[in-house]
């Protein structure tokens, strides 16, 4: 019975000071397909935030500015609020989930109305510093 708690509350400290190493930054409500902003966040996850700024730059997609400002967000929320330096952090989780969707509708032959679909996007990004070893 010790054991488990032992092992249970090292579990838990082992998560806090993981916790503790990684920060987040939200973008949400943005008016650009969840599909679309896909295709940006699949290029620069698992970089550090030096090359994933410098393929941003460079891309040619509109979901590229967002991504790289709520970057950019997180690299500052990791220096300001947990004193971590932004060349040791790397881009650990970037997803992007699907917000909601504005419905309108389009005038088609015949009378009738096509329906269309303007999604938007939730986009996290969560930085963890790597550790030297």
């Amino acid at each position: 019975m010790a054991d488990k708690k032992k092992k249970k509350e090292k579990a838990e400290a082992e998560e806090t000071e993981t916790a503790a190493r990684s920060v987040t930054a939200t973008a949400k409500y943005v008016r650009i397909s969840p599909r679309k902003m896909r295709l940006v966040a699949d290029t620069v996850r698992g970089k550090k935030i030096a090359e994933a700024r410098a393929a941003l730059t460079f891309s040619t997609r509109g979901a590229a500015g967002v991504i790289g400002k709520v970057i950019s967000s997180a690299a500052a929320n990791a220096e300001n609020n947990n004193d971590l330096s932004s060349e040791d952090l790397y881009i650990s989780r970037i997803v992007v989930n699907e917000g909601p969707t504005l419905k309108r509708f389009r005038p088609r032959a015949m009378g009738r109305a096509g329906r269309i679909h303007k999604r938007s996007s939730h986009v996290t990004v969560e930085l963890t510093s790597r550790e030297e070893g």
